[in-house]
C-alpha cells in the first residue's frame, strides 16, 4: 500500500514507516549470519573463515546493489511526493534498464576479477579454493540481489515498509531452513551456503518485482510514460554514482583491512568474521533506517515541507537511539554467548578475538546512528557532496589506523579504529546538517522531460 508520508505528525509518520524497514534488515542480515552460522556449526572454523573472507569482496558487488537502490528511491521519493506520477513510472523503468547493464558488467567483471582480488588480501592457501567457490555461486545471483534492491527501493519511495518486510521474513527464514538442508542432508559444505542463499534470494526477487508491476500499473496517469529517460537517468546517477563510490569505497577500505586481519591467521580470521556479522547486523540496520529517514525526506522536500524535515531529524534521533541501547547492553554482557553461536568450540583465540571487537566497537553505535539519521536528510535533499566528505573521512581514518595500530597493538588496534573514524564522520554530517546543506535543494525535483 503507498502511503503519502508529507501528511500526519512527522514522529508518528516516522515510526510507523521505519520499524518495518528495521525488521526487514534484520531478517536481510540473516541471510549472512545464516551463511556463517551453518559454516561454522556444521562444516568448520575454516569454512566460516572463508565465508567471512569473501563477504568483504561481495561488499563490492553489494555497493553497486545499494546506489541503484538509494537513486531510484530518492528521485522516485520526491517525484510522488511532488504528485508527478508519469515522471515517477519513467523514473522506475530508467532504473531497471540501467541496472541490468550495470549487473551484467558487474558480473563478467567479477568472474574474472574475484581470483586477484583473494589474492590480494592476503586469503591462506587452505581457504582459497573454498573462498573462490562461494564468490563464484555468488555472483551468478547478482541479477536477483540487484532487481531486489530496485524493488525494495520503490516500495520504500511510495511509503510502503511492509511489503519488503513480508518478503524478507519468508525468504530468510526458508534460507536458514535450506542453509542447514544443504549442508547437513546433502554435504555439500561451503558450496551449500552459497546455492541456499542463491535460491532463497531469487525467488524474493521474483515475487518483489511482480508485486512492483502490479502496484505501478495501479497508477493512473493521463499520458504513458516513457520507458526510458536519459535526462532522468542522469538525474538518478546524481545520487545513485555518489551511493555506488560511497559504499565501494568503504568495501575496498574493507577489503585492505581484511588483508591486514588476514595475516593475524585463520583464529583470528573466523573470530572477526563472527564479530563483523554482528556488528553489520547494527549497523546495517542504522543504515537502513537512514534510508527510510531519505525517502521521508525526498517525499516532504518534493512536496516543499521543509519544517517536516527538520522534525524528522528529531525523530529520527529518538528512534535509532532507542534501538541502539539494547543492542549495545547485549553485545557487552552477552557478547562471548553471541560468538560463539558461530562458532564449533566455546573457547579459544577466534572467540576471544571476536568478543574484544564487540566490546571496543559497540558502545560507539550511539554516535554512528547520529551520523546515519544527518546523512539520510542530506542524501533524500541530493547534498551528495556532503554526505560524501563525511563517509570518506571516517573511511580514511579507519583504514590509516587500521594498518598504523595493528603493528604495536595486534588485532586490538585494527578494532580501535573504528570508534575513531565514526566519531570524526559523525562530528562532519551533523555540521552539514545543522548548516542546512539541504535547503537549497529543496525545489530540485526530477521530471522526464528535462
Amino acid at each position: 500500500m503507498n502511503r503519502d508520508l508529507t501528511v500526519g505528525k512527522p514522529e508518528r509518520v516516522l515510526w510507523r514507516f521505519c520499524l518495518p524497514l528495521f525488521g526487514s534488515i534484520i531478517f536481510q542480515q540473516l541471510y549472512n549470519i545464516a551463511d556463517s552460522f551453518v559454516a561454522g556449526k556444521f562444516v568448520g572454523e575454516n569454512a566460516l573463515a572463508a565465508v567471512g573472507n569473501s563477504y568483504e569482496v561481495t561488499l563490492i558487488f553489494i555497493a553497486f546493489a545499494f546506489g541503484c537502490n538509494i537513486g531510484c528511491s530518492v528521485v522516485v521519493s520526491q517525484l510522488f511526493g511532488a504528485k508527478k506520477l508519469r515522471e515517477m513510472k519513467t523514473a522506475v523503468s530508467t532504473t531497471m534498464i540501467a541496472c541490468a547493464v550495470l549487473c551484467a558488467t558487474l558480473m563478467a567483471l567479477g568472474f574474472l576479477l574475484c581470483p586477484s582480488l583473494l589474492h590480494l588480501i592476503n586469503t591462506p592457501q587452505e581457504l582459497m579454493a573454498s573462498s573462490l567457490l562461494y564468490l563464484n555461486i555468488y555472483i551468478l545471483g547478482l541479477p536477483f540481489m540487484f532487481f531486489y534492491n530496485v524493488a525494495t527501493g520503490i516500495f520504500s519511495a511510495l511509503g510502503d515498509s511492509k511489503t519488503p518486510f513480508c518478503f524478507l521474513a519468508a525468504s530468510s527464514l526458508s534460507n536458514i531452513a535450506v542453509d542447514i538442508l544443504f549442508v547437513t542432508a546433502f554435504s555439500m559444505g561451503v558450496a551449500g551456503v552459497a546455492w541456499a542463499t542463491f535460491l532463497c534470494q531469487g525467488v524474493s526477487c521474483v515475487f518483489a518485482l511482480l508485486v512492483v508491476f502490479r502496484r505501478l500499473a495501479a497508477v493512473e496517469t493521463q499520458e504513458r510514460a516513457p520507458l526510458f529517460s536519459l535526462p532522468m537517468l542522469r538525474r538518478i546517477a546524481v545520487i545513485a554514482i555518489p551511493s555506488i563510490l560511497q559504499q565501494s569505497f568503504i568495501s575496498v577500505g574493507n577489503i585492505v583491512i581484511q588483508g591486514v586481519i588476514n595475516s593475524f591467521g585463520a583464529s583470528v580470521m573466523a573470530g572477526y568474521s563472527a564479530a563483523v556479522k554482528l556488528n553489520n547486523l547494527v549497523i546495517t540496520s542504522l543504515t537502513t533506517l537512514g534510508n527510510g529517514i531519505s525517502n521521508y525526506s525526498a517525499q516532504n522536500i518534493g512536496a516543499g515541507k521543509l519544517e517536516r524535515v527538520k522534525q524528522g531529524f528529531t525523530a529520527g534521533i529518538k528512534l535509532v537511539w532507542m534501538l541502539c541501547l539494547p543492542l549495545v547492553l547485549l553485545y557487552l554482557l552477552a557478547g562471548r554467548s553471541l560468538v560463539y553461536i558461530f562458532m564449533d568450540q566455546s573457547t579459544g583465540q577466534a572467540i576471544d578475538t571476536g568478543v574484544q571487537f564487540l566490546r571496543i566497537v559497540s558502545p560507539f553505535y550511539f554516535v554512528v546512528s547520529a551520523k546515519l539519521v544527518a546523512d539520510g536528510i542530506l542524501r533524500g535533499a541530493g547534498a551528495m557532496k556532503q554526505f560524501m566528505i563525511a563517509t570518506f573521512t571516517d573511511l580514511l581514518i579507519r583504514v590509516a589506523l587500521s594498518i598504523v595500530l595493528s603493528r604495536p597493538f595486534g588485532p586490538a588496534g585494527i578494532w580501535a579504529s573504528w570508534p575513531v573514524g565514526w566519531t570524526a564522520a559523525a562530528a562532519l554530517s551533523l555540521i552539514f546538517y545543522h548548516r542546512g546543506a539541504y535547503l537549497p535543494r529543496a525545489q530540485a525535483v526530477p521530471t522526464a522531460e528535462e
